[in-house]
Protein backbone atom coordinates (compact mmCIF):
# COMPACT_ATOMS: atom_id res chain seq x y z
CA UNK A 1 0.00 0.00 0.00
CA UNK A 2 1.40 3.59 -1.27
CA UNK A 3 -1.39 5.76 0.64
CA UNK A 4 -2.02 5.82 4.35
CA UNK A 5 -4.89 7.28 5.67
CA UNK A 6 -5.40 9.09 9.18
CA UNK A 7 -8.06 7.46 11.56
CA UNK A 8 -11.14 9.51 12.19
CA UNK A 9 -13.75 8.53 14.84
CA UNK A 10 -17.28 7.77 13.86
CA UNK A 11 -20.29 6.06 15.69
CA UNK A 12 -22.04 4.33 13.16
CA UNK A 13 -26.14 3.63 14.40
CA UNK A 14 -25.25 0.14 13.36
CA UNK A 15 -22.01 -0.50 15.59
CA UNK A 16 -24.03 1.15 18.37
CA UNK A 17 -26.86 -1.14 18.33
CA UNK A 18 -24.78 -3.61 18.36
CA UNK A 19 -22.54 -2.88 21.41
CA UNK A 20 -25.94 -2.14 23.21
CA UNK A 21 -27.31 -5.53 22.62
CA UNK A 22 -24.51 -6.91 24.01
CA UNK A 23 -24.58 -4.78 27.36
CA UNK A 24 -28.48 -5.99 27.58
CA UNK A 25 -27.40 -9.65 27.50
CA UNK A 26 -24.51 -8.72 30.27
CA UNK A 27 -27.45 -7.06 32.08
CA UNK A 28 -29.74 -9.55 31.76
CA UNK A 29 -27.18 -12.77 32.57
CA UNK A 30 -26.78 -10.30 36.00
CA UNK A 31 -30.48 -10.31 36.73
CA UNK A 32 -30.75 -13.59 36.13
CA UNK A 33 -27.76 -15.15 38.68
CA UNK A 34 -29.05 -12.41 40.95
CA UNK A 35 -31.09 -14.71 43.35
CA UNK A 36 -28.59 -17.05 43.54
CA UNK A 37 -25.85 -14.55 44.23
CA UNK A 38 -27.70 -13.57 46.86
CA UNK A 39 -28.36 -16.12 49.03
CA UNK A 40 -24.76 -16.17 50.89
CA UNK A 41 -21.33 -15.11 50.50
CA UNK A 42 -20.15 -18.68 49.27
CA UNK A 43 -22.68 -18.38 46.32
CA UNK A 44 -21.34 -14.58 45.86
CA UNK A 45 -18.22 -15.49 45.79
CA UNK A 46 -16.99 -18.60 44.53
CA UNK A 47 -20.53 -19.48 42.86
CA UNK A 48 -21.09 -22.39 45.40
CA UNK A 49 -18.61 -24.17 43.94
CA UNK A 50 -21.07 -25.29 41.87
CA UNK A 51 -19.36 -24.30 38.32
CA UNK A 52 -18.67 -26.60 35.53
CA UNK A 53 -15.44 -27.53 34.22
CA UNK A 54 -16.04 -25.43 30.64
CA UNK A 55 -17.65 -22.12 32.56
CA UNK A 56 -14.49 -22.35 34.72
CA UNK A 57 -11.76 -22.86 32.18
CA UNK A 58 -12.97 -19.78 29.79
CA UNK A 59 -13.64 -17.88 33.07
CA UNK A 60 -10.42 -18.19 33.89
CA UNK A 61 -8.40 -17.67 30.52
CA UNK A 62 -10.46 -14.41 29.67
CA UNK A 63 -10.38 -12.90 33.71
CA UNK A 64 -6.85 -13.31 33.25
CA UNK A 65 -6.29 -11.55 29.71
CA UNK A 66 -8.14 -8.78 29.90
CA UNK A 67 -7.55 -5.29 28.60
CA UNK A 68 -3.47 -6.45 28.80
CA UNK A 69 -4.23 -8.94 25.82
CA UNK A 70 -6.69 -6.68 23.72
CA UNK A 71 -5.14 -3.09 23.92
CA UNK A 72 -1.85 -3.71 25.53
CA UNK A 73 -0.71 -7.27 23.73
CA UNK A 74 -1.39 -6.29 20.22
CA UNK A 75 0.10 -2.74 21.16
CA UNK A 76 3.23 -4.27 22.02
CA UNK A 77 3.32 -6.60 19.12
CA UNK A 78 2.58 -3.59 16.65
CA UNK A 79 6.39 -2.54 18.23
CA UNK A 80 8.23 -5.72 18.44
CA UNK A 81 6.18 -8.83 17.67
CA UNK A 82 9.01 -11.45 19.52
CA UNK A 83 8.23 -9.68 22.82
CA UNK A 84 4.24 -10.49 23.01
CA UNK A 85 4.92 -14.12 21.75
CA UNK A 86 7.12 -14.78 24.23
CA UNK A 87 5.19 -13.17 26.83
CA UNK A 88 2.07 -15.64 25.61
CA UNK A 89 4.27 -18.98 25.55
CA UNK A 90 5.49 -17.86 29.42
CA UNK A 91 1.81 -17.62 30.82
CA UNK A 92 0.19 -20.32 28.84
CA UNK A 93 2.63 -22.84 30.03
CA UNK A 94 2.15 -21.65 34.04
CA UNK A 95 -1.29 -22.19 33.62
CA UNK A 96 -1.61 -25.67 31.81
CA UNK A 97 0.61 -27.07 34.88
CA UNK A 98 -1.86 -24.42 37.28
CA UNK A 99 -4.94 -26.55 35.93
CA UNK A 100 -3.28 -29.98 36.15
CA UNK A 101 -1.35 -29.50 39.59
CA UNK A 102 -1.91 -26.99 41.82
CA UNK A 103 -5.70 -26.28 41.53
CA UNK A 104 -6.96 -29.65 41.93
CA UNK A 105 -4.93 -29.19 46.03
CA UNK A 106 -6.53 -25.59 46.42
CA UNK A 107 -10.22 -26.96 44.84
CA UNK A 108 -9.75 -29.94 47.65
CA UNK A 109 -8.33 -28.08 50.22
CA UNK A 110 -10.00 -24.87 50.29
CA UNK A 111 -13.23 -27.18 50.49
CA UNK A 112 -12.21 -29.24 53.28
CA UNK A 113 -11.41 -26.28 55.18
CA UNK A 114 -14.28 -24.15 54.13
CA UNK A 115 -12.39 -21.42 52.86
CA UNK A 116 -14.14 -18.80 50.15
CA UNK A 117 -10.54 -16.94 50.01
CA UNK A 118 -7.40 -17.20 49.70
CA UNK A 119 -6.52 -15.41 52.99
CA UNK A 120 -8.86 -17.83 54.65
CA UNK A 121 -7.34 -20.66 53.21
CA UNK A 122 -3.94 -18.94 55.18
CA UNK A 123 -5.45 -18.53 58.00
CA UNK A 124 -7.00 -22.06 57.77
CA UNK A 125 -3.62 -23.86 56.40
CA UNK A 126 -1.24 -22.62 59.01
CA UNK A 127 -4.04 -22.46 62.15
CA UNK A 128 -3.30 -18.51 62.62
CA UNK A 129 -5.68 -17.43 65.46
CA UNK A 130 -3.94 -13.74 65.42
CA UNK A 131 -5.57 -13.13 62.11
CA UNK A 132 -1.77 -11.68 60.88
CA UNK A 133 -1.80 -13.63 57.51
CA UNK A 134 -5.27 -12.15 56.82
CA UNK A 135 -4.30 -8.79 57.69
CA UNK A 136 -0.91 -8.85 55.30
CA UNK A 137 -2.93 -10.97 52.42
CA UNK A 138 -6.05 -8.38 52.27
CA UNK A 139 -3.73 -5.49 52.66
CA UNK A 140 -1.88 -6.68 49.70
CA UNK A 141 -5.21 -8.16 47.43
CA UNK A 142 -6.49 -4.12 48.16
CA UNK A 143 -3.76 -2.57 47.48
CA UNK A 144 -3.21 -4.56 43.66
CA UNK A 145 -6.56 -5.09 42.65
CA UNK A 146 -7.35 -1.43 42.80
CA UNK A 147 -4.30 -0.78 40.60
CA UNK A 148 -4.96 -3.59 38.11
CA UNK A 149 -9.19 -2.09 38.35
CA UNK A 150 -8.13 0.89 37.38
CA UNK A 151 -6.34 -0.33 34.39
CA UNK A 152 -9.28 -2.23 33.20
CA UNK A 153 -10.97 1.44 33.65
CA UNK A 154 -8.39 3.31 31.66
CA UNK A 155 -8.46 0.71 29.28
CA UNK A 156 -12.53 0.92 28.88
CA UNK A 157 -11.83 4.66 28.27
CA UNK A 158 -9.67 4.38 25.53
CA UNK A 159 -12.03 1.89 23.97
CA UNK A 160 -14.88 4.32 23.36
CA UNK A 161 -12.99 7.07 23.00
CA UNK A 162 -11.02 5.60 19.66
CA UNK A 163 -14.36 3.86 19.30
CA UNK A 164 -17.57 6.61 19.71
CA UNK A 165 -15.68 9.98 19.62
CA UNK A 166 -16.07 10.27 24.03
CA UNK A 167 -13.51 11.20 25.92
CA UNK A 168 -11.49 9.22 27.82
CA UNK A 169 -13.13 10.33 31.08
CA UNK A 170 -16.30 9.74 29.84
CA UNK A 171 -15.12 6.15 28.57
CA UNK A 172 -13.50 5.26 31.88
CA UNK A 173 -16.92 6.18 33.77
CA UNK A 174 -19.30 4.44 30.89
CA UNK A 175 -16.69 1.23 31.62
CA UNK A 176 -16.82 1.27 35.68
CA UNK A 177 -20.72 1.76 35.36
CA UNK A 178 -21.27 -1.05 33.52
CA UNK A 179 -19.52 -3.53 35.73
CA UNK A 180 -20.55 -2.53 38.78
CA UNK A 181 -24.39 -2.93 37.25
CA UNK A 182 -23.91 -6.92 36.93
CA UNK A 183 -21.47 -7.57 39.56
CA UNK A 184 -23.79 -5.87 42.43
CA UNK A 185 -26.47 -7.75 41.12
CA UNK A 186 -24.98 -11.13 40.37
CA UNK A 187 -22.52 -11.85 41.86
CA UNK A 188 -19.64 -14.95 41.07
CA UNK A 189 -22.36 -16.68 38.95
CA UNK A 190 -23.18 -13.13 36.71
CA UNK A 191 -19.35 -12.78 36.56
CA UNK A 192 -18.64 -16.62 35.56
CA UNK A 193 -21.49 -16.93 32.93
CA UNK A 194 -20.87 -13.30 31.53
CA UNK A 195 -16.83 -14.20 31.19
CA UNK A 196 -18.20 -17.20 28.85
CA UNK A 197 -20.23 -15.17 26.88
CA UNK A 198 -17.39 -12.88 26.51
CA UNK A 199 -14.83 -14.85 25.78
CA UNK A 200 -16.99 -16.08 22.73
CA UNK A 201 -16.62 -12.72 21.32
CA UNK A 202 -13.28 -12.07 22.51
CA UNK A 203 -11.92 -15.39 20.55
CA UNK A 204 -14.20 -14.46 17.46
CA UNK A 205 -13.00 -10.91 17.52
CA UNK A 206 -8.85 -11.88 17.96
CA UNK A 207 -9.61 -14.72 15.15
CA UNK A 208 -11.83 -12.98 12.86
CA UNK A 209 -10.10 -9.07 12.60
CA UNK A 210 -6.45 -10.35 11.51
CA UNK A 211 -7.84 -12.53 9.20
CA UNK A 212 -9.98 -9.63 7.60
CA UNK A 213 -6.86 -7.44 7.84
CA UNK A 214 -3.88 -9.48 6.08
CA UNK A 215 -6.53 -10.57 3.40
CA UNK A 216 -7.14 -6.70 2.24
CA UNK A 217 -3.57 -5.87 2.30
CA UNK A 218 -3.07 -8.57 -0.17
CA UNK A 219 -1.75 -11.99 1.88
CA UNK A 220 0.48 -13.08 4.58
CA UNK A 221 3.53 -12.92 2.46
CA UNK A 222 2.50 -9.18 1.64
CA UNK A 223 2.22 -8.32 5.29
CA UNK A 224 5.06 -10.39 6.73
CA UNK A 225 7.80 -8.65 4.06
CA UNK A 226 6.65 -5.23 4.60
CA UNK A 227 6.59 -5.73 8.69
CA UNK A 228 10.34 -6.32 7.88
CA UNK A 229 11.29 -3.27 5.91
CA UNK A 230 9.74 -1.27 8.61
CA UNK A 231 11.12 -2.35 11.33
CA UNK A 232 14.12 -5.74 11.23
CA UNK A 233 13.52 -5.93 15.19
CA UNK A 234 9.88 -6.90 14.85
CA UNK A 235 10.38 -10.35 13.85
CA UNK A 236 14.13 -10.79 15.64
CA UNK A 237 13.81 -13.37 18.03
CA UNK A 238 16.73 -12.41 20.32
CA UNK A 239 16.15 -8.59 20.06
CA UNK A 240 15.15 -8.37 23.52
CA UNK A 241 18.40 -9.73 25.11
CA UNK A 242 18.41 -12.56 28.15
CA UNK A 243 17.07 -10.21 30.31
CA UNK A 244 13.83 -9.20 28.44
CA UNK A 245 13.21 -12.69 26.97
CA UNK A 246 13.58 -13.87 31.23
CA UNK A 247 11.40 -11.36 31.85
CA UNK A 248 8.60 -11.59 28.87
CA UNK A 249 8.63 -15.42 29.97
CA UNK A 250 8.47 -15.27 33.42
CA UNK A 251 5.16 -12.71 32.92
CA UNK A 252 3.47 -16.51 33.42
CA UNK A 253 4.61 -16.41 37.49
CA UNK A 254 1.60 -14.20 38.31
CA UNK A 255 -0.65 -16.69 37.02
CA UNK A 256 -0.66 -18.86 40.53
CA UNK A 257 -0.77 -15.79 42.75
CA UNK A 258 -3.36 -13.86 41.45
CA UNK A 259 -6.41 -14.52 43.06
CA UNK A 260 -9.13 -13.98 40.38
CA UNK A 261 -7.80 -16.86 38.92
CA UNK A 262 -7.29 -18.72 41.94
CA UNK A 263 -11.43 -18.05 42.63
CA UNK A 264 -12.05 -20.18 39.54
CA UNK A 265 -10.20 -23.32 40.54
CA UNK A 266 -11.80 -23.00 44.28
CA UNK A 267 -15.87 -22.83 42.47
CA UNK A 268 -15.82 -25.68 40.34
CA UNK A 269 -17.76 -28.56 41.04
CA UNK A 270 -15.76 -31.91 40.65
CA UNK A 271 -11.83 -31.22 40.90
CA UNK A 272 -11.70 -34.37 38.40
CA UNK A 273 -12.79 -32.12 36.18
CA UNK A 274 -10.37 -29.50 36.08
CA UNK A 275 -8.22 -31.43 33.47
CA UNK A 276 -10.87 -31.15 30.91
CA UNK A 277 -10.93 -27.39 31.85
CA UNK A 278 -6.79 -27.38 31.02
CA UNK A 279 -7.69 -29.03 28.03
CA UNK A 280 -10.24 -25.84 26.95
CA UNK A 281 -8.44 -23.29 28.41
CA UNK A 282 -5.26 -23.98 26.78
CA UNK A 283 -6.74 -23.86 23.56
CA UNK A 284 -8.68 -20.79 24.13
CA UNK A 285 -4.82 -18.28 25.26
CA UNK A 286 -3.13 -20.11 21.92
CA UNK A 287 -6.06 -18.89 19.74
CA UNK A 288 -6.51 -15.17 21.18
CA UNK A 289 -2.76 -14.89 21.45
CA UNK A 290 -1.53 -15.48 18.03
CA UNK A 291 -5.13 -13.09 17.09
CA UNK A 292 -3.60 -10.73 19.23
CA UNK A 293 0.10 -11.08 18.04
CA UNK A 294 -1.22 -11.13 14.29
CA UNK A 295 -3.46 -7.45 15.05
CA UNK A 296 -0.05 -6.13 16.00
CA UNK A 297 1.46 -7.54 12.81
CA UNK A 298 -1.26 -6.34 10.42
CA UNK A 299 -1.94 -2.87 12.05
CA UNK A 300 1.70 -1.99 11.58
CA UNK A 301 1.31 -2.10 8.34
CA UNK A 302 -1.44 0.14 7.87
CA UNK A 303 -0.50 2.15 9.86
CA UNK A 304 3.37 2.31 10.06
CA UNK A 305 3.60 5.40 11.69
CA UNK A 306 2.27 5.38 15.43
CA UNK A 307 1.14 9.28 14.67
CA UNK A 308 -1.39 7.78 12.66
CA UNK A 309 -3.12 6.21 15.79
CA UNK A 310 -5.16 8.11 18.30
CA UNK A 311 -3.42 10.10 21.00
CA UNK A 312 -0.21 8.39 19.21
CA UNK A 313 -0.87 5.79 21.75
CA UNK A 314 -0.50 1.69 20.24
CA UNK A 315 -2.59 0.82 22.36
CA UNK A 316 -5.42 2.17 20.45
CA UNK A 317 -4.65 -0.28 17.36
CA UNK A 318 -6.94 -2.75 17.64
CA UNK A 319 -10.24 -0.61 17.61
CA UNK A 320 -8.82 1.71 14.92
CA UNK A 321 -7.98 -1.21 12.55
CA UNK A 322 -11.15 -3.04 13.26
CA UNK A 323 -13.30 0.12 12.38
CA UNK A 324 -11.22 0.39 9.39
CA UNK A 325 -12.18 -3.20 8.10
CA UNK A 326 -15.45 -4.27 9.70
CA UNK A 327 -18.76 -3.85 8.82
CA UNK A 328 -20.46 -1.69 11.02
CA UNK A 329 -22.35 -4.20 13.18
CA UNK A 330 -19.46 -6.64 13.47
CA UNK A 331 -17.38 -3.62 14.59
CA UNK A 332 -20.10 -3.16 17.20
CA UNK A 333 -19.30 -6.79 18.10
CA UNK A 334 -15.67 -5.99 18.15
CA UNK A 335 -15.70 -3.06 20.43
CA UNK A 336 -18.05 -5.32 22.63
CA UNK A 337 -14.94 -7.76 22.28
CA UNK A 338 -12.52 -5.46 23.91
CA UNK A 339 -15.11 -4.02 26.75
CA UNK A 340 -15.99 -8.31 27.29
CA UNK A 341 -12.13 -8.53 28.02
CA UNK A 342 -11.69 -5.25 30.03
CA UNK A 343 -15.34 -6.36 32.29
CA UNK A 344 -14.61 -9.95 32.55
CA UNK A 345 -11.34 -9.12 34.78
CA UNK A 346 -12.52 -6.09 36.36
CA UNK A 347 -14.95 -7.62 37.75
CA UNK A 348 -13.35 -10.86 39.02
CA UNK A 349 -11.08 -8.68 40.61
CA UNK A 350 -13.78 -6.44 42.44
CA UNK A 351 -15.15 -9.78 43.83
CA UNK A 352 -11.90 -10.92 45.08
CA UNK A 353 -11.18 -7.42 46.76
CA UNK A 354 -14.70 -7.23 47.81
CA UNK A 355 -14.61 -10.83 49.46
CA UNK A 356 -10.79 -9.93 51.39
CA UNK A 357 -12.61 -6.76 52.59
CA UNK A 358 -15.65 -8.56 53.83
CA UNK A 359 -14.75 -12.40 54.49
CA UNK A 360 -11.26 -11.74 55.91
CA UNK A 361 -11.37 -8.17 57.86
CA UNK A 362 -15.13 -7.70 58.37
CA UNK A 363 -16.49 -11.02 59.46
CA UNK A 364 -13.18 -12.91 60.69
CA UNK A 365 -11.90 -10.08 62.20
CA UNK A 366 -13.76 -6.68 63.34
CA UNK A 367 -16.97 -8.75 63.80
CA UNK A 368 -15.68 -12.06 65.07
CA UNK A 369 -18.02 -14.50 66.97
CA UNK A 370 -21.00 -12.35 66.02
CA UNK A 371 -23.68 -13.80 64.16
CA UNK A 372 -24.06 -12.19 60.64
CA UNK A 373 -26.96 -13.09 58.55
CA UNK A 374 -25.75 -14.19 55.01
CA UNK A 375 -27.89 -11.51 53.56
CA UNK A 376 -26.00 -9.42 55.53
CA UNK A 377 -22.77 -10.27 54.34
CA UNK A 378 -23.83 -10.04 50.75
CA UNK A 379 -25.41 -6.70 51.04
CA UNK A 380 -21.91 -5.54 53.08
CA UNK A 381 -20.31 -7.47 49.66
CA UNK A 382 -21.94 -5.32 47.55
CA UNK A 383 -21.14 -1.91 49.72
CA UNK A 384 -17.41 -2.73 49.23
CA UNK A 385 -17.50 -3.02 45.57
CA UNK A 386 -18.83 0.63 45.57
CA UNK A 387 -16.20 1.43 47.87
CA UNK A 388 -12.87 -0.38 45.72
CA UNK A 389 -14.65 1.22 42.35
CA UNK A 390 -14.28 4.72 43.92
CA UNK A 391 -10.62 3.98 44.83
CA UNK A 392 -9.66 2.54 41.58
CA UNK A 393 -11.28 5.51 40.19
CA UNK A 394 -9.07 7.98 42.24
CA UNK A 395 -6.12 5.68 41.44
CA UNK A 396 -6.98 6.95 37.50
CA UNK A 397 -6.12 10.05 38.12
CA UNK A 398 -2.41 9.85 39.43
CA UNK A 399 -1.43 6.67 37.34
CA UNK A 400 0.98 7.48 33.91
CA UNK A 401 1.78 3.78 32.85
CA UNK A 402 -0.03 2.61 29.92
CA UNK A 403 -2.82 -0.18 30.76
CA UNK A 404 -0.20 -2.93 29.58
CA UNK A 405 2.62 -1.69 32.05
CA UNK A 406 -0.09 -1.12 34.57
CA UNK A 407 -1.56 -4.31 34.40
CA UNK A 408 1.87 -6.17 34.69
CA UNK A 409 2.46 -4.13 37.91
CA UNK A 410 -0.63 -5.39 39.63
CA UNK A 411 -0.14 -8.90 38.03
CA UNK A 412 3.51 -8.93 39.45
CA UNK A 413 2.60 -7.59 42.94
CA UNK A 414 0.17 -10.15 43.39
CA UNK A 415 2.11 -13.26 41.41
CA UNK A 416 5.19 -12.14 43.89
CA UNK A 417 3.09 -11.95 46.96
CA UNK A 418 0.69 -15.28 46.72
CA UNK A 419 2.10 -17.17 44.31
CA UNK A 420 5.25 -18.65 46.38
CA UNK A 421 3.41 -19.07 49.43
CA UNK A 422 0.50 -20.12 47.64
CA UNK A 423 2.14 -23.21 46.09
CA UNK A 424 4.51 -24.11 48.72
CA UNK A 425 1.33 -24.32 50.96
CA UNK A 426 -0.44 -26.15 49.23
CA UNK A 427 3.17 -29.16 48.24
CA UNK A 428 4.98 -28.64 51.18
CA UNK A 429 4.20 -29.59 54.90
CA UNK A 430 7.15 -27.98 56.56
CA UNK A 431 5.72 -24.34 55.72
CA UNK A 432 4.57 -21.75 58.40
CA UNK A 433 2.78 -18.76 58.85
CA UNK A 434 5.71 -16.87 59.46
CA UNK A 435 7.21 -18.10 56.03
CA UNK A 436 3.89 -17.42 54.70
CA UNK A 437 3.97 -13.87 55.84
CA UNK A 438 7.84 -13.52 55.14
CA UNK A 439 6.94 -14.68 51.82
CA UNK A 440 3.76 -11.78 51.21
CA UNK A 441 5.86 -9.30 52.73
CA UNK A 442 9.01 -9.62 50.59
CA UNK A 443 7.40 -10.44 47.22
CA UNK A 444 5.39 -6.84 47.71
CA UNK A 445 8.05 -5.01 48.54
CA UNK A 446 10.41 -6.02 46.46
CA UNK A 447 7.77 -5.08 43.36
CA UNK A 448 7.31 -2.29 44.41
CA UNK A 449 11.30 -1.34 45.22
CA UNK A 450 11.96 -2.36 41.53
CA UNK A 451 9.48 -0.82 40.04
CA UNK A 452 10.16 2.52 40.97
CA UNK A 453 14.09 2.12 40.36
CA UNK A 454 14.89 2.83 36.93
CA UNK A 455 18.15 1.14 37.16
CA UNK A 456 16.79 -2.25 37.87
CA UNK A 457 13.00 -1.83 36.21
CA UNK A 458 15.11 -1.64 32.88
CA UNK A 459 17.48 -4.82 33.92
CA UNK A 460 14.15 -6.92 34.19
CA UNK A 461 10.81 -7.38 34.79
CA UNK A 462 9.70 -6.85 38.78
CA UNK A 463 7.78 -10.16 38.74
CA UNK A 464 11.02 -12.11 38.86
CA UNK A 465 13.39 -11.23 41.26
CA UNK A 466 10.67 -10.81 43.53
CA UNK A 467 8.88 -14.06 42.55
CA UNK A 468 12.83 -15.96 43.55
CA UNK A 469 13.33 -13.55 46.34
CA UNK A 470 9.64 -14.51 48.09
CA UNK A 471 10.29 -18.13 47.37
CA UNK A 472 13.76 -17.88 49.31
CA UNK A 473 11.63 -16.18 51.75
CA UNK A 474 9.09 -18.71 52.29
CA UNK A 475 11.58 -21.65 52.67
CA UNK A 476 14.10 -19.85 54.95
CA UNK A 477 11.65 -18.32 57.54
CA UNK A 478 9.86 -21.90 57.45
CA UNK A 479 12.96 -23.90 58.23
CA UNK A 480 13.79 -21.42 61.00
CA UNK A 481 10.44 -21.78 62.67
CA UNK A 482 8.00 -24.43 63.83
CA UNK A 483 4.95 -26.02 61.29
CA UNK A 484 1.79 -26.64 62.53
CA UNK A 485 0.95 -30.49 63.48
CA UNK A 486 -1.39 -32.49 61.30
CA UNK A 487 -0.65 -30.79 57.80
CA UNK A 488 1.08 -33.25 56.76
CA UNK A 489 -1.25 -35.66 56.86
CA UNK A 490 -3.60 -32.97 55.43
CA UNK A 491 -1.54 -32.62 52.84
CA UNK A 492 -1.74 -36.42 52.15
CA UNK A 493 -5.62 -36.67 51.65
CA UNK A 494 -5.24 -33.63 49.03
CA UNK A 495 -3.40 -36.35 46.83
CA UNK A 496 -6.16 -38.37 44.07
CA UNK A 497 -7.43 -41.43 45.67
CA UNK A 498 -5.65 -43.80 43.50
CA UNK A 499 -2.19 -42.19 44.28
CA UNK A 500 -2.57 -42.29 47.98
CA UNK A 501 -3.61 -45.81 46.93
CA UNK A 502 -0.45 -46.80 45.25
CA UNK A 503 2.04 -45.38 48.09
CA UNK A 504 -0.30 -47.62 50.47
CA UNK A 505 0.72 -50.49 48.87
CA UNK A 506 4.32 -49.69 48.32
CA UNK A 507 4.66 -49.13 51.85
CA UNK A 508 3.35 -52.61 52.75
Amino acid sequence: MDEYQSFEVTADPWTVFAFLFYLLLMILIGVYSARFSSSGIGEFFIGGRKMKSFVVALSAVVSGRSAWLVLGVTGMAYIQVVSAVWAIVGYTTVELYMFIYGAKRLRRYTERLDNVTVPDFFAARFRDSTNMLRVASGIVIIIFMVIYVAAQFDAGGKAFASSFGFSNQTGVLITASIVVLYTLVGGFLAVSLTDVVQAMFMIVALFIMPIVAVFNYGGLTDVLRDTATIDALMVDPVALGIGGLIGYLGIGLGSPGNPHILARYMSIDDPKQLRVSAVVATVWNVLMGWGAVMIGIAGRVFYPEVGMLPASDTENLYPVLAQDHLHPVIFGFVLAAIIAAIMSTADSQLLVGASSCVRDIYQRMLLKGKDLTQRHLVFVSRISIIILVILALGVLEIATEQVFWLVLYAWSGLGASFGPPLILSLFWARATKWGVLAGLTSGTVVTIVWKETAYLSDMMYELIPAFIISTLAVIGVSLLTEAPEGVREELELMKPRYKRHAELRNSR
